[in-house]
């Protein structure tokens, strides 16, 4: 009975989850509207940034309790899951079963992704994540700040005719709407992070009972359930048509987690990993993804329906060798 109470508040977490998560990517695209800004820096900035709280606070709370193993776990997991689940539900979900990637930002973001998320998996071979890697991390976040705003065609929107340029047109009735949707921004922000937590908490009493390892838990279960914003986004975003978004968030989701979340956790508290073995398939299946996605993104300059189920399989094939390994 108890379990069944678990489930249940899981599911209706997920369902409350969903329905916020509609409700952010119309307020977004008016918010990139009226401030002129790519959607798709709007989302990369703060649905992920938001939707990246999840790791930052479980981070902290295992290193301040003298475990980030769980910390590194869940963000390995969630990037994965960004990189593969996310992306296929966006491509799946769109009006055209595909996702462009022509524009010249979000193809040089693809590289930095790819360093993000690397970048922790090449730290971790000497088993162990020190201070100074966790500083090499958030630097490298702040690099990719520093390219991005150094130029204002990599932000900013530029509208071609009247009717585009009317929509940004400031008047005292506009402005009080910007701040009207600013505020239902901070407590849908608010409201995902808490119903986050809420999944975390019913996964984590759901799994308690398998006696799974420190490692596996963040893997499998925290990092699927912190990445549930980003795939709700993902599916939505992409029914509207709104194809930059998908890709701010998911770009953002990854890069946020892999370089100042856990470069924060660093410096908290050193990450150790005596079993390098209990990370190794989860790193070998993250970069098999990371090189398709890339290929993918550079190649086409889109993401096809057959790239996206190729992305699903990579993800399903991981899940299934890592039960097998942990559990059977």
């Amino acid at each position: 009975m108890t379990l069944l109470l678990y489930f249940i508040l899981f599911l209706v977490a997920a369902v409350f989850l969903y329905i916020c998560c509609e409700k952010l990517v119309k307020i977004l695209i008016s918010i990139s509207s009226f401030l002129a800004i790519k959607e798709f820096i709007v989302a990369f900035f703060i649905l992920a940034f938001a939707s990246a709280l999840p790791n930052l606070f479980l981070g902290i709370s295992s290193a301040l309790n003298g475990i980030p193993q769980l910390s590194l776990g869940d963000i390995i997991g969630n990037n994965l899951v960004a990189l593969t689940l996310a992306v296929t539900l966006g491509v799946l979900f769109s009006k055209n079963k595909e996702i462009e990637t022509n524009s010249r930002t979000v193809q040089s973001t693809t590289f930095f992704t790819l360093v993000a998320a690397l970048l922790p998996l090449i730290l971790i071979f000497d088993h162990q994540l020190s201070r100074a890697d966790g500083l090499i991390l958030i630097l490298s976040f702040l690099t990719y700040l520093f390219w991005l705003f150094s130029k204002k065609e990599r932000y900013q929107k530029f509208y071609q005719n009247e009717k585009e340029i009317s929509k940004i047109d400031v008047t005292f009735k506009k402005f009080c709407i910007f701040i009207k949707n600013i505020l239902i921004l901070l407590v849908l922000i608010v409201a995902i992070f808490i119903v986050s937590q809420f999944i975390v908490f019913s996964a984590q009493l759901i799994t308690k009972q398998l006696g799974i390892s420190l490692i596996f838990f963040g893997l499998i279960v925290t990092g699927l359930a912190n990445a549930m914003p980003e795939i709700y986004f993902a599916i939505n975003t992409a029914k509207q048509e709104e194809n930059w978004m998908v890709l701010g968030n998911l770009m953002g989701s990854i890069i946020f987690p892999a370089t100042l979340i856990l470069g924060l956790i660093a410096l908290i508290h050193p990450i150790d990993i005596i079993d390098i073995s209990s990370i190794s398939l989860a790193r070998f299946f993250m970069i098999g993804a990371l090189i398709f996605f890339f290929i993918f993104i550079q190649t086409n300059k889109k993401i096809s329906k057959k790239e996206a189920i190729f992305l699903l399989i990579i993800f399903a094939l991981y899940i299934f060798f890592e039960l097998l390994k942990n559990i059977f």
